[in-house]
């Protein structure tokens, strides 16, 4: 049987604009977008002493740009605030305040229910295997971005 490779892109695509669209509805009571409440989990979990936006920018892929558009909504719904950092004064810290921790319980919930939904009826081994095969297709495709890249370089 033939794999239609178009359509594996296709379904992706729209998983990806699905699991955008549900996460948006269930934070909408937030007061949130599916973005932002995925970054303010990511800063929940890394802003301790502080992450800054280009910390972020390099673990998440997503534009500075893009990025600080998010982190100003953040800051106008006050989920995070901005400090300078101490060591040097170009950078800025995100924090989360007081009001973004009372949602990490919230947003928890949200993201289990959502990954229960999606993975339902798959099996460990399943899992698993799906896991393995997505961190190989990030692993090509990041390979092949890479204008360090043999491969890019040659005709």
């Amino acid at each position: 049987m033939e794999v239609d490779r178009n359509e594996m892109v296709r379904d992706n695509r729209q998983i990806s604009i699905q699991l955008e669209r549900a996460a948006s509805r269930a934070m909408a009571r937030k007061g949130l977008t599916g973005i932002q409440a995925h970054m303010l989990l990511y800063i929940l979990d890394h802003s301790q002493g502080g992450i800054s936006l280009t910390d972020i920018h390099r673990e998440m892929g997503y534009s500075m740009a893009a990025l600080s558009g998010v982190v100003k909504r953040l800051r106008e719904k006050d989920y995070v605030r901005v400090e300078p950092c101490a060591r040097d004064d170009r950078r800025k810290l995100l924090f989360v305040t007081e009001k973004g921790e009372q949602v990490r319980e919230f947003l928890d919930q949200s993201i289990a229910r959502a990954q229960d939904r999606l993975y339902e009826g798959f099996s460990r081994e399943e899992l698993a295997d799906l896991n393995r095969m997505q961190k190989k297709m990030l692993r090509n495709l990041s390979t092949r971005s890479n204008p360090d890249s043999k491969e890019e370089t040659q005709p």
